[in-house]
């Protein structure tokens, strides 16, 4: 019996990947994705009935987004670092302009304009447009550093202000919040004053402030958040419910109860889900695969010399830690609800899809290169 393996000095391309690749980052990965399906298949069918569907509808459109997904991320993390820049800029045009038709041709859905269709299928660019938006950011920043009379900070701050802008008009300020606290990490990664880091802070303040007095549902959110009592917790309250029927080690894949009631039980409140069949031991380990993947990667970068890669790396690390954050924080009512999926758990095409990008980008730009210590 033989097992299927590189040697190091296997020129072809796959060769070349794997003893170049964050092997453990891509493993990491790979046990987030079978940990999803798992969940899926706990959280879907008990939706699937509710709405009237086969059990398995959702699992069954899992495992088609996810085919296409894992074949992305593995095709962008073969690109060299001029490659993952110009399928940046490229994707950035593009999903820039799809997340200004969404005013347009959007469906709305709750009072936001968010998708839009394409044939069967219906696509959410906001997903798409926050990898894009920060590895060209990144390489703005970049160039600025390294041609002084180059404009980068202030078209990154022009890139930022047009996705941020077009995201408010659908509305949607929590992905409004989560960009700027993504472009803000990559802000202070790439050295600006600190004096313009606390000016940007200080108008990020007054963007959360304006969002609690301009929109009425951030407002309410925020409300409900501090005073449970200020309107309907239905959702956060199942959630809670959820963990404490699971207790330590869980009531057994297939036994959880709440999951029937828990709206959005296969999306945003999917970690719920993991803490009634599994357990909070089952919880603690997808938190610390998450915590894994992020220090992995920004030990990573740390090496890196090239300032294009620490700084797209960064916001790609970003971008992917945070949303686990406040998907979780959201479950456990750490922080006020807000509709995000947990990365590579949650059932969803957009956000699978959109994921697997940023990731196969990160995985690209993470690759031993020479000069960089030999082979990882």
């Amino acid at each position: 019996m033989t097992t299927f393996t590189f040697a190091r000095t296997d020129n072809s391309v796959v060769g070349r990947w794997w003893w170049t690749v964050d092997r453990w980052a891509v493993i990491a990965l790979t046990l987030l994705i079978i940990m999803g399906l798992v969940l899926t298949l706990a959280a879907s069918p008990a939706v699937a009935e509710r709405i009237g569907v086969d059990p398995f509808h959702f699992v069954r459109r899992q495992v088609a987004f996810l085919v296409p997904s894992i074949a992305a991320m593995f095709v962008i993390s073969l690109m060299n670092v001029d490659q993952v820049r110009r399928l940046a800029c490229f994707a950035f045009v593009l999903t820039l302009a799809a997340l200004a038709a969404t005013l347009v041709i959007g469906a709305e859905i709750k009072g936001s304009r968010r998708w839009i269709g394409v044939g069967s299928l219906s696509v959410q660019p906001s997903e798409f447009v926050k990898p894009a938006f920060i590895v060209v950011s990144g390489w703005l920043l970049a160039e600025r550093q390294r041609h002084p009379g180059f404009p980068g900070g202030i078209l990154s701050v022009l890139a930022y202000l047009a996705v941020v802008a077009i995201l408010l008009m659908q509305p949607d300020f929590g992905q409004t919040l989560l960009v700027s606290m993504m472009w803000g990490t990559q802000l202070f990664v790439a050295g600006l004053p600190m004096v313009i880091v606390f000016a940007l802070a200080g108008l990020a303040t007054v963007g959360i402030v304006g969002g609690y007095l301009l929109l009425p549902h951030v407002a309410s959110r925020i409300d409900r958040f501090l005073n449970p009592e200020a309107g309907d917790t239905y959702q956060v309250d199942r959630s809670m419910d959820a963990f404490m029927s699971g207790g330590l080690w869980g009531r057994g894949p297939g036994e959880g109860t709440v999951k029937r009631i828990l709206p959005d039980a296969h999306t945003d409140f999917i970690f719920a889900v993991a803490g009634e069949e599994f357990g909070m031991i089952a919880c603690l380990a997808l938190v610390l695969l998450f915590a894994f993947i992020v220090l992995r990667l920004l030990a990573r970068l740390l090496q890196e010399t090239d300032s294009f890669v620490v700084y797209a790396g960064t916001g790609l690390v970003c971008q992917f830690g945070l949303q686990a954050f406040i998907n979780m924080g959201v479950n456990l009512h750490l922080l006020p609800a807000k509709g995000m999926t947990l990365p590579f758990i949650s059932y969803g095409g957009s956000s699978m899809l959109a994921l697997a990008f940023g990731m196969g980008m990160l995985l690209a730009l993470s690759r031993t290169r020479p000069g960089l210590g030999g082979y990882r």
